[in-house]
């Protein structure tokens, strides 16, 4: 028998082409995957954007702030931030467009046998679209801050 077939099958119907491999259906990876905000349970919608959202604000000032076309000048600390708030407001509308028009029942995957439901309706996404704002708003000012502290200012430098 081939190696591959006994580490890689089919988890569940075949015609699906969903996959079990080692990474996906480890119960490490299950564990780990199940506990991001995204899948975790007991989160409203609102906990789970606030909770993305501080995230992404957080480590997209990041690679603005050293890599951006200014990252060499006086302002470049704001010019992240301004980029970092730009940047959210795209994917605040992109998620408010996929709101209006994509919101439907999530299907279960292997590595998430129960998806959270309150991402299934308007009024949920809608709720997890704006806490995405405030959390990523937040994030982005926390990052900032913290790269204006005397004390930080030199690891950045």
């Amino acid at each position: 028998m081939d190696k591959n077939a006994e580490l890689i099958h089919a988890a569940g119907d075949p015609q699906v082409g969903n996959l079990a491999t080692p990474i996906n259906s480890s119960p490490l990876s299950k564990a780990f995957l199940n506990n991001l905000p995204a899948y975790r349970q007991g989160l409203s919608a609102s906990r789970r954007g606030l909770e993305i959202g501080l995230a992404h604000g957080y480590f997209l000032f990041g690679p603005f702030f050293a890599l951006g076309p200014l990252r060499n000048t006086d302002v470049a600390p704001l010019a992240g931030l301004l980029s970092t708030l730009g940047l959210v407001a795209i994917l605040t509308i992109a998620l408010s467009i996929y709101g209006e028009v994509g919101v439907g029942k999530i299907a279960p995957t292997l590595t998430n046998p129960k998806p959270p439901t309150d991402l299934e309706t308007k009024e949920g996404w809608s709720e997890f679209t704006g806490s995405f704002l405030l959390g990523a708003c937040g994030g982005a000012f926390f990052a900032y801050f913290l790269n204006q502290t005397p004390y930080l200012t030199g690891l950045f430098n």
